[in-house]
């Protein structure tokens, strides 16, 4: 793979990540050369502390006139082409490609509110969401999705995500690197090209702080890592393993929440995906293509189900020993072609209730047979 990084007209990084010739013996160079004449988005972000939850809240009102499910000869994450307008990615073709995002949640600079405190109040601390929030493209065909890609292309975008969790993490004032996608509109995807995003936070989202509080309570009590009890747990029971491999486990939680879900761990303690191995990593490709696989038929007649898939990282500096790096892939759809409203309960209170049983979803994922995996 050869790495290659760059600048857009209006200041944000690129970086091409290529796993074919001619580029990666250097034969030829990537165009490294925006010529749109584009003005930056002025990010608006700021964080406002909700003294009800404890928790913080992101204000990103520029977001609202973002590129919202463009026509596919005008898709941005398209390659630049004589046959349609530039895009965000200055070249006729690419592998991989990262560059960060033209309307970020979190925007690096972001300009601090007039106050430290929302109407000067000290009962509504507020700070700028000064994280960085960056797209992942992983091919330049419009139409070919994540489970799609030949095995090698997956080992790129997995190195892609090793590298920018690396990168990231290095940021002052960064305190957790989360690697996602989201497919489907019912999702609520704004564009339709394959691509993930990956976020810096500056502070802990809330579900990492719920997991570091049940985390240290458990290391209190037995002196052990949670995360590594329930793997280890979850492969005493077998009762909702999905499939294993010489280097993870791919399971469904005992206490899972969606209509479908599954937890992808690798069997070695790691903290995130910088830690993994070469050898890790190619047995990961294989098998998040499996999971992509069962996915895609766990309801007859739906094809492509709607999805989100987020890897789960220990923080880079509070409680990094308590955290161990898991996959989470799930779906809003809890029969075919009907979805899970999160409704009265669930939105209003955070009380979850399930339309079906962790055992179900995983008896579901095992009947499945696997597909072939692209080569």
């Amino acid at each position: 793979m050869r790495k290659t990084a760059t600048t857009l007209a209006d200041g944000r990084e690129l970086i091409y990540f290529d796993d074919t010739e001619p580029y990666t013996s250097g034969a030829a160079t990537r165009e490294l050369r925006d010529r749109r004449d584009l003005d930056p988005v002025a990010a608006t972000s700021t964080m406002r502390y909700d003294v009800l939850t404890g928790e913080w809240v992101t204000l990103a009102s520029h977001r609202n006139s973002r590129t919202f499910l463009p026509a596919v000869a005008e898709c941005p994450l398209c390659p630049t082409r004589a046959d349609r307008p530039a895009t965000e990615i200055p070249a006729e073709d690419y592998d991989v490609v990262v560059f960060e995002n033209r309307f970020p949640s979190l925007a690096r600079g972001a300009e601090p509110p007039a106050t430290d405190h929302v109407d000067g109040d000290d009962l509504w601390p507020q700070r700028p969401a000064s994280g960085r929030c960056e797209v992942v493209c992983f091919t330049s065909d419009h139409d070919l999705g994540f489970a799609e890609l030949p095995l090698p292309r997956v080992r790129t975008v997995l190195a892609a995500l090793v590298d920018r969790t690396r990168a990231l993490s290095a940021l002052p004032g960064i305190a957790q690197v989360y690697c996602f996608e989201n497919r489907g509109e019912e999702i609520g995807v704004t564009l339709g090209h394959p691509h993930g995003q990956i976020y810096a936070y500056p502070a802990l989202p809330p579900r990492t702080e719920a997991l570091l509080r049940q985390s240290r309570a458990h290391h209190a009590r037995t002196g052990r890592v949670l995360l590594r009890d329930v793997l280890d747990a979850e492969r005493r029971s077998g009762r909702r393993i999905v499939a294993t491999t010489e280097h993870w486990t791919a399971y469904v939680p005992a206490a899972a929440r969606w209509p479908v879900e599954v937890h992808v761990a690798p069997n070695r303690d790691v903290a995130d995906l910088t830690e993994l191995r070469d050898p890790e990593l190619e047995d990961l490709a294989a098998l998040y293509l499996d999971v992509l696989g069962r996915l895609d038929r766990f309801f007859d007649g739906v094809g492509k189900l709607p999805y989100i898939a987020g890897w789960h990282q220990a923080p880079v500096e509070e409680g990094r020993e308590l955290g161990r790096l898991y996959l989470q892939v799930f779906s809003l759809m809890r029969a075919p072609h009907r979805m899970k409203f999160l409704a009265g309960s669930e939105s209003g209170m955070g009380a979850w209730i399930s339309d079906t049983t962790p055992e179900a979803i995983a008896a579901r994922f095992r009947a499945i047979a696997p597909g072939p995996v692209p080569s």
